[in-house]
């Protein structure tokens, strides 16, 4: 270990900062953060600064060149000129004093050198190099900030205020162990990551008088998994799908996510394709009770964002009306992802004032629309699960008004390696699904906003590589076979 970690207390303590430019500002602000009284030795100012030394009562400025003197009565010291010889004066005339001192850029001038810092204070995590590599610190951090809740240090503060009532409650340090492990990692953190806190000091509350239960509440993640691409989940899908035992998963979910399931977690798989659905509806709502039940932290899992016709209202008014807890993430929804990637912005002012979403979902070979609606000028119309239906969808269109030349896209694999953009008009439409063996999932988009994919079409995939290629395979297996833990399968 080449340096030592530690945190120094710096609140209302005398702070020495040298240099009056852009790397001396960041400084000062962390400084700031810290509670520190600033002492800034610099001959001028950068507006920035200037503006810091304006806003502050604890930060005063000094307008000339560093000297010995400057140190007195001082304990920490940053050097944040560009001038070499500057800074060699600073490291030197510190350290003779025993002054802890930071020269920022050069370790070989430093006692101490200043981390890269994730703060959710009270908790503060520090990532550094060693001075090797201040940018691989920061993409450490940038790595944590994804894993680790903003509202991490609530949670800190409320296990802080509630320690000496634990101490006085239970008697040994494993009943005080038993008590944090089901607070910190169980449904009261996660109450207050929703920002539920009252909730979570009711529920706090319980378990201190009752005590760690035997056997502990389930819970329910009703997670939006997005249109395909992985790095398009939200860090709290992330953080839930790393901590769920048990993932009741559909069809829409690509098997690139499910890769980010924690490894030991029991997949269940609970999907719908035309006139084949491997658990019916209700069936998907009880199982979902019975697992929370069991005392399962349970991820439902679902493509898209789970309340635009994904059917997510229902399980959680099951699971309201069981009294089993949930808590709902959303995602990004196939329209906002396809369109996103396909080059096509649902709302252009140029060409639509309006959007809307409609499921293309037939019910005994019919579809039962508004269809004047759907045909109103500078509309773009979006539509779900319309593919099987795709003859009737621009039929009734046309029937209702819509000319046969608008234009139309048709997004098959939206957001994926695999994806594939079909441009045609509702006259051509059917015909273009069968020429080019168009296959679900696919999102059907109708609108003068579809005239602006050739100029914004950004998203070319180099190749069509089936890493993130929608999980058929899981698909046939679970329709065929018991549910089977990822263990076994790999």
């Amino acid at each position: 270990m080449d340096y030592f970690p530690i945190f120094m207390d710096l609140r209302d303590r005398p702070v020495l900062v040298v240099g009056g430019g852009e790397v001396a500002a960041r400084k000062i602000g962390q400084l700031q953060r810290a509670g520190a009284r600033i002492r800034l030795v610099a001959p001028q100012l950068a507006p920035q600064v200037a503006g810091l030394v304006a806003e502050s009562d604890s930060l005063t400025h000094q307008a000339r060149t560093f000297e010995a003197d400057d140190l007195a009565g001082v304990e920490l010291v940053i050097a944040a000129t560009d001038d070499r010889q500057v800074n060699e004066s600073v490291s030197a005339a510190a350290r003779a004093r025993g002054i802890p001192v930071n020269v920022v850029d050069n370790p070989d001038l430093c006692s101490f050198i200043v981390p890269s810092v994730l703060d959710r204070s009270p908790v503060v995590i520090a990532v550094s190099t060693g001075g090797a590599s201040p940018v691989l610190a920061r993409h450490l951090r940038a790595r944590l900030e994804s894993m680790i809740p903003s509202a991490f240090g609530r949670l800190a503060a409320l296990a802080e205020e509630y320690r000496g009532r634990v101490r006085a409650r239970f008697d040994s340090g494993d009943q005080r162990r038993r008590f944090w492990e089901q607070v910190l990692q169980g449904l009261v953190a996660e109450l207050v990551f929703a920002g539920r806190e009252a909730e979570a000091r009711h529920r706090l509350e319980r378990v201190l008088a009752e005590g760690p239960a035997a056997e502990p509440t389930g819970e329910v993640y009703l997670v939006g998994a997005g249109p395909g691409d992985p790095d398009l989940l939200t860090f709290r899908a992330l953080r839930l799908m790393q901590q769920a035992e048990v993932v009741v998963y559909d069809r829409l979910v690509s098997r690139s996510i499910l890769d980010m399931v924690r490894r030991d977690a029991e997949m269940l798989y609970v999907g719908k394709e035309k006139d084949n659905h491997a658990v019916p509806q209700a069936g998907i709502n009880q199982l979902l009770v019975d697992l929370a039940r069991q005392g399962k932290r349970v991820l439902r899992l679902k493509g898209g964002d789970p309340f635009i016709f994904g059917r997510g209202g229902e399980e959680i008014e099951t699971l309201a009306a069981e009294g089993i807890p949930f808590q709902v993430v959303p995602g990004i929804t196939a329209a906002a992802g396809c369109a996103s990637y396909a080059g096509i912005p649902l709302t252009h002012r140029d060409y639509a004032q309006s959007c809307t979403f409609v499921t293309g979902h037939l019910k005994d070979g019919t579809l039962e629309l508004n269809w004047p609606q759907l045909v109103q000028p500078r509309q773009t119309v979006v539509f779900y699960m319309g593919l099987t239906g795709i003859g009737i969808i621009c039929e009734r269109l046309m029937a209702h008004g819509m000319a046969a030349d608008m234009p139309a896209a048709l997004v098959e694999q939206g957001t994926t390696r695999n994806q594939r953009v079909h441009i045609g008009t509702v006259g051509n439409l059917p015909e273009l699904v069968q020429r080019a063996a168009v296959r679900a999932p696919t999102l059907t988009i109708i609108g003068e906003v579809v005239r602006l994919h050739d100029k914004l079409d950004w998203y070319r995939p180099q190749d069509h590589v089936a890493d993130t290629e929608f999980s058929r395979g899981a698909e046939r297996a679970a329709s065929t076979e018991a549910p089977r833990r990822r263990g076994e399968h790999g």
